[in-house]
């Protein structure tokens, strides 16, 4: 079970280090889905007392990253249908009022760095570092919820992004690389919509690319592939 530990995190509160490692382990897939948590274990291989693990354990369990299975103990929650469904479903309605808002309050200096964005999605697709252009996409989505200046809206879509995050990695050789070339496609049309300030067309457009996502991970799930 290997866990990235960095030095830095060494400096916060025990645990917070022991909350932040296992997070990101957590959404890296290092620690997979289904992954036994055993505290004691956890402690040893960190270098702390149960009780930090334990705190850590608890904050992601109300997160819904970890669950409890009776005489199992602590496990790493499981990527589930309704997990994916939830992300993009929320993330929809997030994004179609981020896009309208940005949209409308977007500066051409504003613009051309989402072009900028865009375009090195084009040059890591070409290259297909598929990594490199999922780093991007969640890079693209986050500048346009920036943009909007409304904080919550930004923090909200993060958390989701996050959580993204952690499905396509889990499902990246199966859906993400048969769906990048159809994603950036969408994501060309996202931008034009934006420059154009057509909001009804941009509604459609965040409407077709997240379903298209969900569509093509619901279908890997169920056995039909993972090709959009």
């Amino acid at each position: 079970m290997p866990l990235a530990i960095r030095k830095s995190a060494r400096h916060r509160t025990k645990q917070e280090f022991v909350y932040r490692t296992l997070r990101d382990a957590i959404m890296k897939c290092e620690l997979p889905p289904g992954e036994r948590l055993v505290i004691d274990d956890l402690a040893r291989r960190l270098e702390v007392s149960a009780i930090p693990v334990r705190e850590a354990l608890q904050l992601l369990q109300s997160e819904g990253l970890v669950t409890t299975v009776p005489h199992v103990g602590a496990t790493v929650a499981p990527v589930s249908r309704e997990s994916i469904l939830e992300v993009f479903t929320v993330l929809e309605g997030l994004e179609i009022v981020a896009t309208r808002v940005a949209a409308e309050r977007a500066t051409a200096d504003d613009l051309a760095k989402l072009a900028e964005i865009v375009a090195a999605m084009d040059r890591a697709l070409d290259a297909e570092r598929y990594e490199l252009w999922a780093d991007l996409n969640t890079r693209f989505h986050l500048a346009i919820s920036q943009l909007t200046g409304l904080p919550i809206l930004h923090e909200m879509t993060e958390r989701l992004l996050h959580r993204w995050d952690r499905i396509r990695r889990y499902f990246f050789s199966g859906v993400l690389v048969h769906r990048a070339e159809q994603a950036q496609k969408e994501h060309h049309d996202l931008l034009a919509a934006m420059k154009a300030k057509d909001v009804t067309k941009l509604e459609q457009d965040i409407r077709q690319h997240n379903q298209g996502a969900l569509d093509s991970y619901i279908r890997f799930l169920s056995g039909e592939g993972g090709a959009a």
